[in-house]
């Protein structure tokens, strides 16, 4: 299965007080498709890239029992894993450039926004 969604979403604060700006993930490279952020990859990121809402990921998802889980809406959140590189603290932290390391599906993801929006079959 194939899905499309955004990872992390810009100006909006999660639930751990960060908010990702825009350009924080300009030039953003491959990087593994994780469950809940552990394990092996459970499918690959064909594309990535930063546009006005987000950073917006489209996958493949190859492990069968994701793929159920993503359709149930039992795994409905996208959450990146990132290193901050550049930071600015104030009322929350706002993350001005990072390191992507990975994107997750996730069932809580900590930018309530960043969702996975659409499901197709390969």
């Amino acid at each position: 299965m194939r899905i499309v969604g955004y990872a992390a979403v810009f100006d909006r604060v999660d639930r751990a007080g960060d908010v990702m700006r825009r350009g924080a993930f300009a030039g953003a490279g491959a990087v593994p498709l994780l469950m809940q952020h552990r394990g092996a990859p459970v499918g690959a990121v064909i594309d990535i890239g930063e546009d006005a809402r987000g950073l917006r990921v489209a996958a493949q998802v190859d492990d069968q029992e994701v793929a159920r889980l993503v359709r149930a809406r039992a795994l409905p959140g996208l959450s990146v894993g990132y290193r901050a590189r550049a930071v600015r603290q104030g009322a929350w932290r706002e993350i001005l450039r990072a390191e992507l390391i990975e994107v997750s599906l996730v069932a809580v993801p900590m930018q309530p926004a960043a969702r996975v929006e659409a499901i197709t079959r390969l």
